[in-house]
């Protein structure tokens, strides 16, 4: 047995010189350790760890679930703050919030003496169905980036690795381990590849995890195209590649994955195993020059959380903090979305109310604990009911009789039971269950003031329902301050400002992912037929309305957009263009408005979205306050992956800049003309 270095002895190794170079620091590191240490540190051990290296003092490594709180499962049953889940957030349009929410969470896994956090989650949201959909940000590349940098950032701002995950289209759930995702380049290029390319890039992420499915035939932990052509050589990633948690099960050869550039196996050692490495190794099929390539890239990361250096010197950690449970408020109030006021019934008047009947099955129900690997421990969870009564107090008497009441709530929805929003299995439902419709069918025929809230994950159908119920509030999973935030948005403290990441479709069939069962689920291969219309993209390709489209919210103020203006009308190589807009508070609150620009190329040799999204700005305004609003685009917002030269180009004529409060919803409009082609 390899003796364990002494303190003194370990502090001497140029490795743990904190002055050196941290290069010279991984190198000095790497050529001290024998071929078979390793082979040890190529796959994990204890579920969530690396395996400890005695003779040079290397502790484990720790990897913590998940992208929404430090995980029950890999922390070992630690409390921790419940944040709201990834499409809340990334419904409040906001992305200083994703930075706050990031550094929040590298304080909780700094707190546990875990190095890395397994997300942000930036897979496309393809089906309403995917079981994982909450964990995820949205169905649009543009907002994906826009939402996923300032993550990583914050995350690694505390000297804590985060990991963008799961590398590439795993956009379902069903049949994830053997299912090969067949896709187009340009679909990839265009819709799939965006987030991670830009974490990469611009967000400097740490690690990236491989996916559990194959991209056209080959499975993520094992695809030298995806991991050591595209995403280390043409991206410059520095950091290391990890498989999924037995993503690796059906892979046949070792050297497969050792040559695509995958660092660590996890949670245990199958293609990894020592045996099957050194076999690899002594026939020739890998190379010690290319163990060590992948090694360095774990070590690399290794020191930048600081693993061989003075606890001291490191960030300090924090757990359910006053701070950290006002980020998790501040995410639900803004990622709350009002998709439906009629009559302006929200904001509520307490004084106006003397009884409210509250109903539904999600009404006192807790979620943080489930949904697989991101279900959290918290020391608290606030429900609905818990935050309407915190502030009805004594004033308003609360029962569940909607026939006797001023007005009736029901909180209805899903939860992470599987089988609804869940990891291992997709949703079986796209309308809520029967019971559910019965129930708003009866109260609204009962009281005609009645107020729907959702806690769920993504889109839902609401045919049976939706034109009965004056008030529809979509709270996503909203945290373990959610009941106040609900509370806060119906009774207009805040006043909402969300909107939605994704569209929903009137029905499952509207959606791209389902024309057939080859689209979804399909059986050894789904097809991702739509190419690039994904969401709102397919539903103006094809003109069909949706229930309510992307980038929808309503708000209990009106918002004026005048006085667009552009610097210049015709554009060549390399110049930019500058746009500007005023936008106008109108009504009696004070509010936010998310302002979103959409290009449109309105002549081109192949086939383009009908607009995307290349742009927004997130305001508040006092009633009456104006502000002047600027964008600034770049050649490559206007251009497209042209598959005949495997090239993103930029094709000379005209486009129009769309502006407006939703994808449906264009409240303003220029032309501009890109004048070169070279």
């Amino acid at each position: 047995m390899v003796e364990e270095i002494s303190e003194e002895e370990l502090k001497k190794l140029p490795f743990m010189n904190s002055n050196l170079d941290l290069e010279e620091r991984v190198d000095d590191l790497l050529q001290r350790l024998t071929i078979e240490e390793k082979f040890k540190l190529c796959s994990g051990t204890r579920g969530f760890e690396t395996r400890k290296i005695n003779s040079l003092g290397i502790k484990p490594f720790k990897m913590t679930d998940g992208p929404h709180g430090i995980a029950f499962d890999s922390s070992i049953g630690k409390l921790g703050t419940y944040f709201p889940t990834a499409i809340c957030r990334s419904a409040t349009w906001n992305p200083e919030l994703s930075r706050k929410f990031g550094i929040a969470l590298a304080e909780e896994v700094r707190d546990i003496g875990y190095h890395m956090l397994l997300g942000p989650g930036i897979n496309i949201i393809r089906t309403p169905l995917c079981g994982r959909n909450f964990e995820y940000q949205t169905e649009d590349p543009f907002l994906n980036i826009k939402m996923a940098i300032p993550v990583v950032k914050g995350i690694q701002s505390q000297k804590i690795a985060a990991c963008a995950k799961h590398y590439i289209c795993n956009n379902q759930e069903t049949n994830r381990l053997r299912v090969s995702s067949e896709i187009s380049e340009r679909a990839l290029q265009e819709i799939y590849l965006p987030a991670f390319k830009a974490v990469v890039k611009e967000g400097e992420v740490w690690s990236v995890m491989s996916c559990y499915n194959k991209i056209n035939g080959i499975y993520g932990s094992e695809n030298k195209d995806l991991l050591r052509e595209r995403l280390m050589e043409d991206w410059g990633f520095l950091g290391f590649v990890v498989s999924d948690w037995e993503a690796t099960t059906y892979i046949n050869k070792t050297e497969d994955c050792v040559n695509a550039g995958l660092s660590l196996e996890m949670p245990i050692a199958r293609r990894y195993r020592r045996k099957r490495l050194n076999n690899a190794l002594t026939v020739g099929k890998i190379s010690e020059k290319t163990i060590n390539s992948n090694l360095k890239r774990l070590l690399r990361v290794m020191f930048f959380t600081g693993l061989f250096d003075n606890e001291d010197s490191l960030p300090s950690g924090s757990r359910n903090s006053r701070e950290h449970q006002d980020i998790a408020r501040k995410i639900a109030e803004e990622g709350i979305v009002l998709l439906k006021n009629d009559n302006n019934l929200l904001p509520l008047n307490l004084g106006k109310l003397k009884t409210i009947a509250i109903l539904g099955p999600n009404v006192d129900k807790k979620m943080a604990y489930g949904g697989g690997s991101s279900g959290i421990q918290c020391p608290y969870e606030i429900t609905p009911l818990q935050g309407i009564k915190e502030i009805c107090k004594e004033k308003v008497e609360i029962n569940s009789s909607p026939a006797d009441a001023n007005l009736a709530i029901i909180v209805a929805g899903f939860n992470h039971e599987r089988g609804m929003d869940s990891e291992f299995v997709d949703r079986k439902l796209f309308n809520l269950p029967e019971d559910q419709i019965r129930l708003i069918n009866k109260v609204t025929d009962e009281n005609s003031n009645t107020i729907v809230i959702l806690i769920n994950g993504g889109p839902i159908g609401m045919e049976d329902w939706i034109d009965k119920v004056p008030v529809l509030v979509e709270a996503w999973y909203p945290g373990m301050e959610g009941g106040r935030a609900i509370a806060n948005i119906i009774f207009g403290d805040v006043n909402p400002s969300g909107k939605l990441p994704v569209s929903f479709p009137k029905k499952l069939t509207d959606s791209p992912a389902h024309k057939s069962s080859k689209t979804y689920p399909g059986n050894d291969k789904v097809y991702y037929d739509e190419g690039i219309f994904v969401g709102y993209r397919y539903f103006d390709k094809y003109n069909i309305e949706p229930l309510f489209p992307f980038g929808y919210g309503l708000s209990y103020t009106e918002f004026i957009y005048e006085s667009l203006k552009i610097d210049k009308l015709k554009f060549a190589k390399g110049e930019r263009i500058n746009i500007s807009i005023d936008i106008i508070n109108s009504g009696g609150y004070f509010g936010a408005e998310i302002v979103q620009l959409y290009i449109q190329d309105i002549e081109s040799s192949v086939e383009r979205p009908i607009k995307e999204l290349k742009g927004f700005k997130k305001v508040n305004l006092r009633p009456n306050e104006k502000s002047t609003l600027r964008f600034e685009l770049s050649e490559e917002d206007f251009a497209f992956f042209d598959e005949r030269i495997n090239s993103w180009i930029i094709e000379k004529g005209l486009f129009n800049i769309l502006i407006g409060s939703s994808s449906r919803d264009i409240r303003l409009q220029a032309q501009v003309e890109y004048i070169s082609t070279e």
